[in-house]
């Protein structure tokens, strides 16, 4: 993950629910590549077959709400996605987000600021959202610093395989 990322923007509105992003029935593919072809498919019918890598989700209050199924972060990685920030998120999908090395960025007032199609600037470690069309930018508390080294390594199962390699490599030596 990169301490900035730039992408065109995807607007959604409040209380997005892992329904909404993945359906239920999908929950038996386990592949997601299989998967990414039916983010948002009720939401945002065109997403799947328009949205590249690096788009970025912009949405208001309560994102990811309803179950607490790792499917709807997986399957936006899996299409691309770089990012996802939103006035606030459900806790469950903001850790499964962060555990899959997906950003997550809680951004008060970010909704506001954007329509889709417009480009985003994210600078992490600065806490900045801008509209790179408008020029409008909002703060927020950058993410602290053992969340920003999950989304370094790529999630926490790459964390941990990447932790358990170093030990592998100087037997003694902790991580």
């Amino acid at each position: 993950m990169e301490d900035i990322i730039e992408g065109r923007v995807w607007t959604l509105g409040r209380d997005v629910d892992t329904d909404q992003i993945i359906s239920g029935k999908y929950l038996t593919i386990i592949d997601p590549n299989e998967l990414k072809k039916h983010v948002f498919e009720i939401a945002l019918p065109e997403f799947a077959a328009q949205a590249r890598t690096g788009d970025i989700l912009i949405a208001d209050e309560n994102f990811g709400s309803g179950s607490s199924r790792e499917h709807a972060p997986q399957a936006m990685r899996a299409i691309g996605v770089a990012a996802v920030v939103a006035d606030s998120f459900a806790r469950i999908f903001f850790r499964n987000a962060i555990n899959l090395g997906l950003p997550a960025i809680e951004v008060r007032g970010v909704r506001a600021i954007f329509e889709t199609g417009d480009v985003a600037r994210i600078e992490m470690r600065r806490g900045t959202v801008t509209n790179l069309r408008t020029g409008a930018s909002v703060p927020f508390p950058p993410l602290p610093p053992h969340l920003m080294r999950l989304l370094e390594a790529g999630g926490l199962v790459e964390k941990v395989r990447q932790e358990l390699e170093a030990r592998k490599a100087s037997p003694g030596a902790s991580p």
